[in-house]
């Protein structure tokens, strides 16, 4: 979460919300470890990842969603199967779960 500090405060000092993702849990394979984190702001700016790229987009979408809702945080999960060969996944073959929140000061 550090990695991303500088540029949550940048940008909650322009006046833009924000919502943070964090790795909570992985199942199997992942490409980050659990606390990984990454801020998306309103405008879609993203800092920091949370599956080195695999993912991102989706987890990006998440957090505009929540943003505009203004609503409560939620876990997602991420993952690969055979019936999910096209979907959005890992194709490290493991599941990661995230939780996305808005960001409140």
């Amino acid at each position: 979460m550090r990695e991303i500090i500088d540029d949550i405060d940048r940008w909650r000092a322009a006046g833009k919300s924000v919502a943070v993702a964090r790795v909570v849990k992985i199942e199997g394979s992942g490409p980050r470890d659990p606390g990984a984190a990454m801020a998306v702001n309103q405008d879609g700016e993203v800092a920091g990842s949370v599956s080195g790229g695999c993912v991102e987009g989706a987890v990006v979408s998440e957090a505009l969603a929540i943003i505009a809702d203004g609503g409560p945080g939620r876990m997602v999960s991420f993952g690969y199967s055979d019936d999910e060969a096209f979907a959005v996944g890992l194709t490290c073959g493991g599941t990661i779960r995230l939780f996305i929140e808005p960001l409140e000061w």
